[in-house]
């Protein structure tokens, strides 16, 4: 009875949230229902683990979800991204509008620009680009997927994202673990998705397809859509409903003054990570009123947050005159990043009721059990997870609260490096994830006023399939050389 309480519990998290059901809601009742399934107590399941997990996720992470969402909102109402976008536009030409889209949301989301703000600016502007050079609409979805939610989400070294901070406490690493493998990941994945997205282009040529219609709906008002809002809240860090709140600046900056905050947050958070931290005495962290930690659980969340701080006051040094209303600009990007990191904790609350569950022994023997070795059975569970929470943040954090103590033992028994499953990991929750139930998905073929049968199967060659080329590549060098 707990196997089924838990495929129970599961199938209504996945089938309600989909309906756009709030996950806030949705999580208790599934992790609720499966401990009736397996005969626990209720009311301890709910206050003691799930609420207790929730608790824990949101003492690690919310600093960078706040940050992160702030950061975001400055850089759109100082017209910072705008400007970033239309400089990688002019620099590209014309004949290489895919290109350009591509690299203009990669070079903002890897600069720690929150996603759905980086939707916001990015979505218009291929509209005109699209439009003006005859291709399909409907490959605006998975070029914008290939440049922002691909390799600076899981790949690159360094990045911000929450997805790449998430790892760190579990397995004591950096925002650069397993730098070269994160790079050759990264040309897979771009490489990938830069010749498929060619290849659609070509063939719609050849067949006399041009723009299209315009679409029915209007970015403004999918920022408005309230199943929109529930949908994406799980995905990434920030609540579109707080897009259009603030005061966007009339005048644009130069481009040196729109890009600095975005290099700031790379160099900072590299200083900190490999030449900072490790220099400084953090043996007070091993007491008790500081969690009995250690400086390798918490200096990869400290190294993105203070390079997000640095951003943020660089970007309000650099464009104060732009922002006339800083203080509603600044609450509006911390509104936003309370209902993403609350309904992220509650998938978190949700799986550790599960991991909690005696049957889950059987679903824990079987993933560890997996044939391949321990990157791939990793690879796997992080997969899987992503793939029915509709969120990589969601999927990974549960894949690695119930697993991570169980790898970290195999690492110390092998030599496996901490590194390379960390970069195993981040790659892997970052496939299946961006199935056509995920929040990220939904909002994007809103916003540019398409359907999934429409542009789902490009975004699925640029986002799901070249990421799993990425990471199958990554497990066999990182299983042949090691951790590099």
């Amino acid at each position: 009875m707990g196997l089924l309480g838990i495929l129970v519990g599961l199938a209504l998290l996945v089938l309600f949230a989909f309906r756009g059901w709030s996950v806030l809601l949705l999580a208790p009742v599934a992790a609720l229902v499966a401990a009736t399934f397996g005969r626990e107590p209720l009311l301890a399941n709910w206050t003691q683990i799930f609420m207790g997990s929730a608790a824990r996720f949101l003492a690690q992470f919310f600093p960078i979800f706040l940050l992160g969402a702030v950061f975001g909102k400055l850089m759109d109402d100082s017209r910072s991204v705008s400007t970033v976008a239309d400089f990688m536009t002019k620099s590209l030409g014309e004949r290489r509008v895919i290109l350009a889209v591509v690299l203009a949301g990669a070079f903002v989301t890897y600069g720690g620009v929150s996603l759905f703000v980086a939707f916001f600016v990015l979505v218009p502007m291929a509209q005109a680009l699209f439009r003006a050079a005859a291709i399909p609409r409907q490959l605006m979805p998975a070029a914008i997927v290939l440049g922002t939610s691909t390799f600076t989400m899981s790949a690159l070294p360094g990045t911000p994202s929450i997805q790449n901070a998430i790892p760190m406490p579990f397995f004591g690493t950096t925002p650069f673990a397993a730098p070269g493998l994160g790079i050759i990941a990264a040309v897979i994945m771009l490489g990938f998705g830069l010749w498929w997205l060619s290849h659609a282009e070509a063939a719609a040529r050849r067949a006399g397809k041009g723009y299209g219609a315009e679409p029915a709906v209007t970015v403004d008002s999918a920022a408005n859509d309230e199943l929109v809002r529930e949908r994406a809240t799980t995905a990434r860090e920030f609540d579109p409903a707080e897009i259009h709140h603030g005061h966007h600046s009339d005048s644009a900056p130069p481009i040196i003054l729109a890009a600095l905050p975005l290099v700031v947050v790379v160099l900072v958070n590299l200083l900190m990570s490999l030449v900072v931290l490790p220099r400084l005495d953090f043996s007070f962290l091993a007491e008790e009123r500081w969690g009995a930690t250690s400086i390798s659980g918490v200096a990869g969340v400290w190294s993105v947050v203070v390079a997000l701080a640095a951003a943020i006051v660089t970007v309000i040094l650099c464009n104060r005159s732009r922002l006339p209303s800083l203080r509603e600009s600044m609450d509006a990007g911390a509104n936003a990043s309370v209902l993403p990191a609350v309904s992220v904790a509650s998938l978190v609350g949700f799986g550790a009721v599960i991991a909690a569950l005696p049957a889950f022994s059987v679903v824990r023997d079987w993933v560890l059990g997996i044939e391949g070795g321990p990157l791939v059975s990793l690879a796997v569970a992080t997969n899987v997870l992503a793939a029915l929470t509709g969120s990589a943040s969601g999927g990974l954090t549960i894949a690695l609260d119930a697993l991570s103590q169980n790898y970290m033992a195999i690492a110390a028994q092998t030599g496996l490096s901490p590194a390379l499953m960390h970069r195993v990991a981040v790659i892997g929750s970052g496939t299946l994830d961006i199935l056509s139930h995920n929040g990220a998905v939904v909002t994007l073929l809103a916003l540019c006023g398409a359907t999934h049968g429409e542009s789902y199967f490009d975004i699925v060659m640029v986002g799901i399939l070249n990421a799993i080329l990425a990471l199958v590549a990554v497990i066999v060098l990182g299983t042949a050389f090691g951790s590099f």
